[in-house]
């Protein structure tokens, strides 16, 4: 008995990389995994049935899962994907929102398609997903669902030649901010992740920093994330809601959300002037705010 026993899950772009270890995880804890996967490249193009693959995986491990082939990126398909879940296994408690691509460029050379195509299958894929499952927690009642979203330091930080890719992240984390409110009510969770893992879309990333990449290591690929996922998943998640969880490379960590660091208030319009000498306490204390994050942000071993 898993603690996912009698839950069921859709995961998007689950074909491969972190998505595929979140399904086999789900899976291995009972749940029963709608593997949803268009199987295009990197760039959103092309289309295959690897979530196929991902299938015949938990079924021969002795798990219950269903393939999906729809794009995320269409009304449409966000509610043909709930609906496979609700045809195959009757309900749906959990919804994983991980499918992605990349389309990196600057903004100098960024075209129109390129920022559409990125902003589609992500920004919009989270709420085109999220819509029909949000109406039916509402609707019929269910007990306990959550929403695991996936944001990225691309869009929490920023990042040089994703203003693509880093709007959509950041987008979703102000999504699931909201999302999060909305559904309390109906003891719904939303949770954001924030990952760090080597996949085929980010290990050219990794390796021009100069970092080592060892497939071979569980650490450094989506296990670690899966994990993560799996405990939101979890009816023991219960009590965190709205929260952003880094996870990277055995790394699990909270991150800090926007939040006035030091503020001033005057009955009148402030003048340059005034604010020549305002401005420069605003940015100290920012300052001093992202230095002491830094030291208790620092991971302590386990």
């Amino acid at each position: 008995m898993g603690v996912l026993t009698g839950k069921t899950a859709i995961v998007t772009g689950a074909g491969r990389g972190i998505g595929r270890e979140i399904a086999l995880h789900l899976a291995s804890q009972g749940a029963s995994v709608v593997v949803n996967d268009l199987g295009g490249e990197v760039d959103g193009g092309g289309a295959g049935r690897i979530a196929d693959e991902v299938v015949a995986e938990i079924e021969s491990a002795g798990g219950q899962a269903a393939g999906n082939y729809d794009s995320v990126a269409t009304v449409e398909g966000g509610q043909s994907l709930f609906q496979t879940a609700i045809d195959r296994f009757g309900g749906l408690d959990i919804l994983v929102n991980n499918a992605g691509i990349l389309r990196d460029k600057t903004i100098f050379n960024m075209e129109e398609a390129d920022w559409d195509a990125v902003i589609a299958v992500h920004l919009k894929g989270h709420y085109c997903c999220t819509r029909p499952f949000a109406r039916y927690i509402r609707e019929s009642g269910r007990p306990n669902c959550r929403v695991i979203n996936f944001s990225s330091v691309s869009g929490l930080y920023g990042n040089f030649g994703q203003a693509n890719y880093a709007a959509a992240k950041a987008g979703i984390a102000g999504f699931s901010r909201t999302l999060a409110l909305e559904l309390a009510k109906y003891g719904a969770t939303v949770n954001v992740i924030s990952p760090g893992a080597a996949t085929r879309m980010t290990i050219d990333l990794i390796k021009n920093t100069g970092r080592e990449v060892d497939l071979d290591d569980p650490l450094q690929g989506g296990q670690p994330i899966a994990r993560v996922a799996g405990w939101l998943a979890s009816d023991t998640s219960q009590g965190c809601s709205g929260q952003i969880i880094h996870v990277a490379r055995g790394l699990v960590g909270i991150m800090q959300q926007p939040a006035v660091i030091r503020s001033f208030v005057s009955d009148d319009l402030l003048d340059h002037d005034e604010l020549n000498g305002l401005m420069p306490s605003l940015l100290d204390a920012r300052a001093t705010n992202v230095s002491q994050a830094k030291e208790t942000g620092e991971p302590e071993s386990v």
